[in-house]
């Protein structure tokens, strides 16, 4: 059996899309949860790198990280309302059945 991606979601990423994956059981988890909250953009990475999660953000800085060359276990990317829950969870659910999560490694998907 292949591995499914998992996501980690940043603090500024509604819940309601992480309550939307877990109704579809996907694996994620959220910086609160993790108790990651005011955590550097760089903790956050190598957390998610750490647990092979995907992560997905508003944040323009991880754009910059991915750039710079850190390695990542992948970064979803949307801008700060520029989706709605609906269309953010269907392009997440869509990864999550199309990709795995090597295909993701060091890799930017812009939703």
């Amino acid at each position: 059996m292949t591995q499914k991606i998992r996501f980690h979601l940043d603090e500024n990423v509604s819940n309601a899309i992480a309550e939307g994956l877990r109704r579809r059981r996907i694996g994620v988890t959220t910086t609160p949860e993790t108790r990651l909250i005011a955590a550097s953009d760089a903790e956050q990475v190598a957390f998610a790198l750490s647990q092979n999660r995907v992560i997905v953000t508003h944040d323009d800085d991880f754009l910059v990280l991915h750039q710079s060359g850190v390695v990542h276990s992948g970064i979803t990317y949307c801008a700060q309302n520029r989706r709605s829950i609906g269309e953010i969870l269907t392009s997440l659910i869509l990864i999550w059945e199309v990709l795995e999560p090597e295909d993701m490694k060091n890799q930017l998907e812009f939703l």
